[in-house]
């Protein structure tokens, strides 16, 4: 069962799709939003959830405090697990804006002017790294100065190809999986 944790809409339980999509688990997500909320980064966020599947990483910083969350994944069953979490979210966090978008990462950082002050990238395991790459080159000018960008990966995958005007500077691992953080320099 897949679940926000903690903030105002903490226990609400998050609709999965039947396939391709794996959840960020319960312990993950608790790591990294202690992380995160240490350094104050969830709080008034302006929030993209790349690769959203169920939209579990977008919503939880929508539960802690995020006022904005953009949730993006081109397959359509995981657009509608993200539309039905999100309005369950929202039931519980009112005013908090959550919009999903049903394209591919790179088209949507393309055609968007919007920024963002928080960035979580969770592809499938099977996503190339030259796609990676590519999201991550589009994604530089839609950050605000001193944006974090979380990509979230299998142990057995390369650390991501960081574009200029992305510094990366933490890595933890949980058990198979692996949380890069880079930094957007600030003005």
């Amino acid at each position: 069962m897949t679940r926000i944790i903690a903030g105002a809409a903490g226990s609400t339980t998050l609709r999965v799709p039947k396939s391709g999509t794996r959840p960020t688990s319960d312990r993950v997500r608790e790591a990294l939003f202690s992380s995160l909320e240490a350094r104050g980064l969830v709080d008034d966020a302006a929030v993209a959830d790349l690769y959203a599947g169920t939209g579990a990483l977008g919503l939880e910083a929508a539960s802690r405090g995020a006022v904005e969350v953009v949730l993006v994944d081109r397959a359509s069953g995981a657009a509608e697990a993200c539309r039905a979490n999100a309005r369950a979210v929202q039931q519980r966090v009112p005013g908090v804006r959550v919009d999903v978008h049903p394209q591919p990462a790179l088209g949507f950082l393309r055609a968007t002017v919007r920024t963002f002050d928080l960035v979580f990238i969770d592809p499938p395991y099977d996503v190339t790294e030259h796609e990676i790459a590519e999201v991550l080159e589009a994604l530089v000018p839609r950050l605000t100065p001193g944006a974090v960008v979380v990509v979230e990966r299998s142990k057995r995958s390369p650390e991501p190809t960081w574009p200029a005007g992305l510094e990366p500077f933490s890595k933890r691992s949980y058990g198979e999986t692996v949380a890069w953080e880079a930094v957007a320099p600030s003005v």
